[in-house]
């Protein structure tokens, strides 16, 4: 029963700190987002709001990748390599399909066009949807799993 403990405590730290890292990112996100598209009621991108989620993403993907390399997956001692960077790229890429589905969905299909619509889709759904991926995706493929460095972060947690 010990292993199933550590293993919960394990991942509702990491969880904690991913959330922690993501709702920055999150709100970098739709600062940029609504600056690009709303700003003074019609922003430059206006006409092109998946652009200015692209660009929006785009930015905050730099920040969430810093903060889950230094904060979230720390314990994972592989060498973080211009390969791992490239996956978390393309891992990105994917999310930010998810989010601009929902976005789109919204804004083409439902004809919803208000930054309320705008952010409740492609913010709040998107970001959530593309955040679940990520959480598993990150802990997968990007920062893979170093036995002996998850034994030292559950030895902190306890």
């Amino acid at each position: 029963m010990a292993n199933a403990s550590e293993w919960f405590l394990g991942h509702l730290k990491r969880g904690g700190s991913f959330l922690v890292v993501g709702g920055i990112g999150f709100v970098v996100d739709a600062v940029v987002y609504n600056a690009l598209v709303f700003w003074g009621g019609h922003g430059p991108l206006f006409a092109l709001p998946l652009v200015g989620k692209i660009i929006a993403i785009a930015i905050a993907s730099v920040v969430t990748y810093f903060g889950s390399r230094l904060w979230t997956y720390r314990d994972r001692a592989d060498a973080q390599t211009l390969r791992s960077f490239l996956v978390f790229a393309l891992l990105n890429v994917i999310a930010i399909l998810l989010q601009l589905g929902c976005l789109g969905f919204s804004r083409y299909v439902l004809h919803l066009d208000s930054p309320l619509a705008d952010n409740v889709s492609g913010t709040l759904i998107g970001q959530g949807v593309a955040t679940i991926f990520r959480y598993f995706a990150y802990g997968k493929f990007v920062f893979k799993d170093d036995k002996e460095g998850a034994a030292e972060a559950v030895a902190e947690i306890v």
